[in-house]
């Protein structure tokens, strides 16, 4: 299985490397052209959940290297198995930060209060240094998945700048298309965020309970 799962994502990098090709030296009508076979090849509806650490910097610079380490294994060890539970696909980590997905944009709310709650649960009888504080940020829409190596489109820019940028320690916060995919779903609650990114659009808080 697992050498199964190389060679699609080499085979979805390998083809989409020679459309970006072709497009380079295409004029308007082949780029349009170009751009539909790659939606058509690689688009598809995800929720995405980016995840960032609250004050990670700052403690990395106040207790150094190892416990960068360690608070990056135990955030995965605590948060990993609610992932899997809530059948999302961990596409990759990038220092205190991951990259989710979640074809159900329910699941992907569901999952993010879930790991939130399992952070509050770690942290109740741990120092300041060592809790692991979760910001998250959700979108939700059409996105290029390439294999499983990587993901791109509006809805991942807004999930990152939300989760990394503009969350706070306990916060999840969403973007219009989200709330617009859950609406009709009753178990949910938004509130407008005041003051959000320019680049995000309308953004909410999801006053999850767990």
């Amino acid at each position: 299985m697992y050498l199964r799962r190389v060679i699609g994502s080499g085979a979805s990098e390998e083809r989409i490397t020679r459309l970006i090709e072709e497009r380079l030296e295409a004029d308007d009508e082949a780029r349009e052209r170009i751009d539909r076979r790659i939606w058509d090849l690689f688009g598809e509806e995800w929720a995405i959940v980016f995840t960032d650490l609250s004050g990670f910097s700052r403690n990395v610079e106040a207790f150094g290297i190892i416990h960068f380490l360690q608070t990056i294994y135990e955030s995965e060890r605590i948060l990993v198995p609610v992932i899997d539970e809530h059948d999302g696909i961990l596409l990759k980590m990038e220092g205190d930060s991951m990259l989710i997905i979640f074809r159900n944009p329910q699941k992907a709310l569901r999952a993010a209060a879930r790991m939130q709650a399992a952070c509050v649960e770690y942290n109740r009888d741990r120092t300041d240094e060592e809790k692991v504080l979760l910001c998250v940020g959700v979108g939700y829409g059409k996105v290029l998945l390439i294999g499983d190596a990587d993901v791109y489109g509006r809805e991942v820019n807004s999930a990152s700048k939300l989760g990394e940028d503009t969350a706070g320690s306990g916060d999840i916060l969403v973007t219009q298309a989200v709330v617009d995919a859950v609406k009709a779903d009753g178990g949910f609650s938004f509130r407008p965020l005041a003051e959000g990114p320019a680049s995000v659009g309308a953004a909410y808080h999801y006053d999850y309970m767990e």
